[in-house]
């Protein structure tokens, strides 16, 4: 499956962000090591990095329309915690039909991926 991964990202210190952002990433090497492909929104957090020592504004509505094509190219989604991200996020998940999972435990394991 395709797993997307969501979980809050916003928070009022960039340290907080860069702990929102590892913990998605590794919910994500989790559900890859159960045989999945994971999507990690919270990648975006070096995007947004960047583009802001570009002189570049990236807004939140920004990335939840960056986040909503790739949600729709996902079989399931898997909800760390909740934010007002998580829950728009949700909703859109719920309307496209996608298996929902609230924690990794109840990811199934579908065994190593054909490279390994």
């Amino acid at each position: 499956m395709k797993v997307y991964i969501a979980g809050a990202y916003t928070a009022s210190s960039a340290r907080q962000r860069l702990q929102n952002t590892a913990n998605a990433i590794d919910a994500g090497i989790a559900v890859w090591n159960k045989g999945h492909y994971p999507y990690i929104p919270h990648l975006t957090h070096f995007v947004d990095a960047r583009a802001k020592r570009r002189g570049i504004l990236m807004r939140w509505r920004d990335y939840m329309i960056w986040d909503k094509v790739w949600l729709q190219l996902c079989d399931a989604f898997l909800m760390l915690n909740n934010s007002r991200g998580v829950s728009v996020e949700a909703g859109a998940a719920k309307r496209l039909g996608l298996q929902i999972f609230r924690s990794l435990a109840e990811i199934p394991n579908a065994g190593p991926h054909p490279s390994r």
